[in-house]
């Protein structure tokens, strides 16, 4: 017996696009990292440079949302498994937070060397 409904194309999106705007409306760093993310790919647009290198600036912003997004589901799971301060709860929430530095560090090291090459190294 599945514990599981069969797979539907529309609904697992609706169940994406609700997780979206859950995290939206309920994490403050997730609203940063958006607005963030929606002014520079607004700059991009009125920046000369290639397409390549533009877009790959862009998408690497996606990293830190979908690390955010992560971040988020882990800490709810961990909240619904308990409230209570836990030291395995304490290294759960630590490693989603240190998963959202990494994308933060990995995100300027991408915009670092697609600069560096695009003007510095050409």
């Amino acid at each position: 017996m599945r514990n599981q409904p069969g797979y539907h194309l529309w609904k697992n999106a609706n169940y994406a696009i609700d997780g979206f705007f859950e995290v939206l409306k309920n994490e403050t760093s997730f609203k940063i990292e958006i607005a963030i993310s929606v002014a520079v790919w607004i700059g991009l647009i009125f920046v000369p440079m290639p397409l390549v290198p533009k877009a790959v600036l862009g998408l690497s912003l996606f990293i830190v949302l979908i690390a955010e997004l992560a971040n988020s589901a882990i800490e709810r799971v961990v909240d619904l498994a308990t409230m209570e301060h836990h030291r395995l709860a304490k290294h759960a929430k630590d490693a989603g937070s240190a998963m959202v530095l990494f994308s933060v560090i990995l995100t300027i090291l991408i915009w670092i060397v697609t600069l560096y090459t695009l003007y510095i190294a050409p």
